[in-house]
C-alpha cells in the first residue's frame, strides 16, 4: 500500500476548501468577514461625497419619492424623510459579500435603532420579503427588512450589490459605497452622529 505524503494531504485539503468556497455563500462570507476584521473593506466616508453623483437641483430637496415597504405592506418614502438620516443597504440572501457585511450593519443598527433622527432600511433586491426576514432570524440579526415598492434611482443602485447609501437630513446622498464594508467601525458611527446632529 502506497503512503500518502503530507504535501498531497495539504493539497487535497486546500482543493476541498476552494470547492467549498466556490459553492457555499456562507463560507465565502466567513472568509470575507475575516478580511474585514483585519481592516480591509472599510468604507471611505471622508471622501464619499466627492465621488457620489450629486443630485441636480430638480431632484435635491424635491426629489421624487422612492418607496420601500416592510412585511406589513407599510410604505416608506426614504427620499423624503425630512430631518432624518437614512441608512439604506441593497442586498440579497445569495450574495456572499452582502452576507459578510450584515453583522457589521447589525452592530451599527444596535447603536442607532432608538435614535429618533436615524432610519435603517435593508432592501432585498430580489423582492422576497419572507425569505429575507427568515434569513435575518436564522442569523440572529435584527435588521429591518424592506423590499422595493417602485423605481430605485440609478444613482443609488447601479449594477452591484451590496450597495449602501447614507442620506443626510435633507434627503441628499451623503455617502455611497459599492461592495462590502465593515460598518461597525467607529468612523461610520461618528459620520452618522455628525449627520444626525446637523
Amino acid at each position: 500500500m502506497k503512503k500518502i505524503s503530507t504535501s498531497t494531504v495539504i493539497t487535497l485539503t486546500l482543493c476541498l476548501f476552494m470547492v467549498v468556497l466556490l459553492l457555499n455563500p456562507d463560507a465565502k462570507a466567513w472568509v470575507s468577514r475575516g478580511l474585514m476584521a483585519i481592516g480591509l473593506y472599510k468604507p471611505d466616508l471622508a471622501n464619499s461625497t466627492d465621488t457620489v453623483a450629486q443630485p441636480t437641483p430638480s431632484t435635491a430637496a424635491g426629489r421624487p419619492p422612492v418607496f420601500f415597504k416592510d412585511g406589513e405592506g407599510t410604505r416608506i418614502d426614504v427620499a423624503n424623510q425630512s430631518g432624518k438620516v437614512v441608512f439604506i443597504n441593497f442586498w440579497a440572501t445569495w450574495c456572499p459579500p452582502c452576507i459578510a457585511e450584515l453583522p457589521s450593519i447589525d452592530k451599527l443598527y444596535q447603536q442607532f435603532k432608538d435614535h429618533e433622527h436615524v432610519v435603517f432600511v435593508m432592501v432585498d433586491v430580489d423582492n422576497q420579503y419572507e425569505q429575507s426576514k427568515q434569513f435575518m432570524v436564522d442569523r440572529k440579526l435584527s435588521l429591518p427588512v424592506h423590499i422595493p415598492s417602485g423605481n430605485i434611482p440609478a444613482d443609488w443602485l447601479g449594477n452591484a450589490i451590496p450597495t449602501t447609501i447614507i442620506l443626510d437630513k435633507q434627503g441628499q446622498v451623503a455617502a455611497r459605497h459599492e461592495g462590502m464594508a465593515d460598518y461597525s467601525r467607529p468612523e461610520v458611527v461618528e459620520f452618522i452622529q455628525k449627520l444626525a446632529a446637523e
